[in-house]
């Protein structure tokens, strides 16, 4: 195994980018650039993909919640887990920066990203901590199906096997783990950082001439480098636009752009939506606003939601149910984020379908205040009634001299 990956004899060069990828954690590319987990981050596309799914996991409310017997649940903040997951998992790291980056991790680094679970008192998790993939390699052995796991911090020491119930290990999206996303889609990546560094060397050296100083008669190798230093004194650099200055025998050719110029920009566009493809991020959320967007804040945020970051929640949900809980308390409990926000419209709309549920009897008022509006509890406001009708029905029962039914139920 090297770095997480079964060692084999070399392939025929045929087939050799497998092999660099394996023994290195990067492939040559077909845009000749090398592309790894840390290089892909310098390409903006890629790293504004990373940060709206990674940061969006962070900010999110984590909760553990009990499962109640009519089928619904509700907050367990008296569980020895729900300040691990919603305050701090450690001494040093906060929660929303903890989520933050193993999500990254998951989706730049091969595997995944990781974390160890620090036990006590018979096997109580006490402590999570993110297992740097700078700092440390994580290898993976799927030799026997299950997954076993060692960690390797330098090359001095030999590796350190950690049981798989101590580690928790947030999966790549990539089809294939070993190589993670950023490996999978690396002549994708490849293309957009050509494109930058050719944008970057282009405007920063004004390396595109608009034309041809072409001198006239006998010109010998000093007349020309003459020539050149003046010209690029006065028209290199920031310097470009200047007027020039031409001697007597030289004449000056302007030249147009050609096809590949021009689409230029098109093809920075293309290589931007191919990354919004990879990692399954609207355009939108990669700043790509070229084309008008005729939906309404809260659909653009649904189908965030729904395409990018719900399956890598509910991934990341699962592996801390299935390693920090207990089988029976699997049965009780369950982990989960609070996507709430996604889905809140603005102040007026909010306002309405709150109003609109109380006068239904599906939330009492404090509940909704909550729900909408971060705001404490009031005395009474836990009853049940339709401010709608001229008669109050507690818990949803109809008062005894109720003649006439609501749409909702509710008498008057």
């Amino acid at each position: 195994m090297l770095l997480g990956i079964e060692t084999k004899a070399a392939p025929s060069l045929a087939d050799a980018s497998g092999f660099y990828f394996d023994l290195f954690g990067a492939a040559p590319t077909l845009a000749g650039v090398t592309v790894t987990p840390y290089t892909a981050m310098t390409c903006a596309p890629v790293a504004c993909a990373v940060r709206s799914i990674s940061e969006a996991a962070g900010s999110l409310p984590l909760h553990i919640y009990k499962k109640l017997p009519d089928g619904g649940k509700e907050k367990a903040t008296d569980h020895p887990l729900y300040n691990l997951l919603h305050d701090a998992p450690n001494g040093f790291t906060p929660a929303a920066l903890f989520r933050t980056q193993l999500m990254s991790d998951a989706l730049l680094q091969p595997w995944g990203g990781f974390a160890q679970i620090v036990r006590v008192d018979g096997g109580k998790p006490a402590e999570l901590i993110r297992l740097d993939p700078r700092l440390s390699s994580i290898v993976v052995d799927y030799s026997n199906f299950e997954p076993a796991y060692a960690i390797k911090a330098d090359g001095k020491n030999p590796a350190r096997e950690i049981p798989a119930a101590d580690i928790l290990h947030i999966p790549t999206p990539a089809y294939n783990s070993s190589r993670g996303l950023v490996g999978e889609g690396r002549d994708v990546i490849a293309l957009a950082l050509v494109l930058e560094r050719h944008a970057s060397r282009l405007f920063g050296n004004a390396a595109r001439p608009s034309g041809v100083l072409s001198l006239k008669g006998t010109v010998t190798a000093d007349t020309l480098t003459t020539a050149k230093a003046a010209w690029q004194a006065s028209q290199g650099g920031d310097k470009a636009g200047g007027t020039a200055v031409l001697p007597t025998d030289a004449a000056w050719q302007p030249l147009t752009f050609n096809s590949v110029d021009s689409q230029f920009l098109e093809m920075r566009t293309y290589a931007v939506a191919e990354i919004a493809r990879l990692f399954r991020v609207p355009l939108h959320m990669l700043m790509q606003v070229d084309r008008a967007q005729p939906r309404s804040i809260e659909s653009i945020g649904q189908e965030f939601l729904s395409q990018a970051l719900l399956p890598r929640l509910k991934s990341f949900e699962q592996e801390l149910e299935l390693k920090l809980l207990t089988p029976k308390e699997r049965t009780q409990y369950c982990i989960e984020f609070n996507v709430d926000g996604f889905s809140r419209a603005d102040l007026l709309a909010r306002a309405q379908a709150l109003s609109f549920a109380v006068s239904a009897r599906i939330l009492n008022p404090n509940e909704a205040r909550q729900i909408g509006f971060g705001l404490p509890a009031y005395e009474g406001g836990d009853v049940f009634e339709n401010f709608n009708t001229s008669s109050a029905h507690a818990g949803g029962a109809l008062n005894a001299g109720s003649t006439k039914q609501t749409a909702f139920g509710g008498g008057s």
